[in-house]
């Protein structure tokens, strides 16, 4: 039986981002087709009747639904869609184990467990259901929208290609055979040391102390994950991070083959001062098709795009007039 596990939900409203009067919120559970079962806020426009458009959210990579993903479905449900923010499989408040593990294959199918999820509640249109993803899982959901025809509009925010950053590196500085060689030694010399200890060693979140030295995109990430802007106990970015051994298969792993063939809409946000704008532009040209569209947003850099980083520099306009209109 598909019939998702007990797990604990936080009831106490612990976001990063203050409660809206306009919608309804409650806490919601689904399995995936891996038997993981997935924690998710809902969030409901007050008052509602009838069958509404749906849209399931999640990101960035190491983050929580407590923290920018549940902004965006906060703000996204009080403009008339239901929404839910949903931890991915072994992060969060959702079950799998081992914890703080992820994987290109599972990711993929968490995001289509959300649209399983509210393909049949009595309130959606399951014939209007749609994704928004931030930062790394913008980048999963492109990946899902190579395979899920279900979804009438895919949203990414401030997109980053995990798996071109597993195996090149940022910049794709580290995009040699040799250096991918000696990541690959790094890797499994740690899962031997790993299956010794009988433990998974973390990778460390965002560098804290922050050295003064550090890039601009780090000092960035500082800024959201490590202050009371967006820090928030469960999430990996925010504390100790992923397993070191988490990303091995992003490491041996390239997405969008088949992105040249998604038919349903796609709308790709960023920053055009983000240090991470090269992926939506380069994954961008792989899409075909005149329901595709690139919007940047000047001035504004990676971050700005979780909350808006005080200048208001997420388009929930654009991102509404797109998904309506594509649904």
């Amino acid at each position: 039986m598909m019939r998702p596990a007990e797990i604990n939900l936080t009831q106490e409203w612990d976001k990063v981002f203050p409660k809206s009067d306009k919608v309804d919120h409650k806490k919601v559970t689904f399995i995936n087709h891996f038997g993981i079962t997935l924690a998710a806020d809902m969030y409901t426009p007050k008052n509602s009747e009838g069958r509404l458009p749906a849209i399931a959210v999640s990101g960035p990579f190491g983050a929580v639904k407590e923290q920018s993903s549940g902004l965006y479905a906060q703000t996204m449900a009080e403009r008339g869609f239901l929404t839910i923010a949903f931890d991915p499989s072994f992060t969060g408040e959702s079950g799998g184990t081992p914890r703080y593990m992820n994987s290109p294959d599972i990711n993929v199918e968490d995001f289509q467990a959300a649209v399983d999820f509210l393909s049949v509640q009595d309130n959606v249109d399951p014939e209007k259901i749609s994704i928004i993803g931030i930062c790394g899982w913008g980048g999963v959901a492109l990946q899902t929208a190579c395979i899920d025809t279900r979804i009438k509009a895919t949203v990414t925010s401030t997109m980053y290609d995990m798996s071109r950053v597993a195996g090149n590196g940022y910049f794709d500085e580290q995009d040699s055979k040799e250096a991918r060689n000696a990541a690959r030694k790094a890797i499994n010399a740690q899962r031997t040391e790993d299956y010794r200890n009988g433990s998974y060693k973390r990778a460390g979140g965002v560098v804290d102390p922050l050295p003064a030295d550090a890039p601009f995109f780090v000092k960035d990430y500082y800024d959201y994950y490590k202050t009371s802007r967006g820090y928030h106990a469960r999430s990996l970015n925010s504390n100790d991070g992923w397993n070191v051994t988490a990303g091995t298969a992003l490491m041996n792993t390239r997405q969008y083959y088949y992105a040249g063939e998604i038919e349903n809409a796609v709308l790709m946000i960023h920053g055009d001062k983000a240090h991470s704008c090269y992926m939506s532009k380069d994954c961008f040209k792989l899409l075909n098709g005149d329901n595709k569209e690139l919007f940047l947003i000047p001035g504004a850099v990676h971050t700005d795009l979780y909350d808006g980083g005080g200048k208001d520099a997420i388009p929930f306009d654009k991102i509404e007039e797109f998904i309506r209109k594509n649904i």
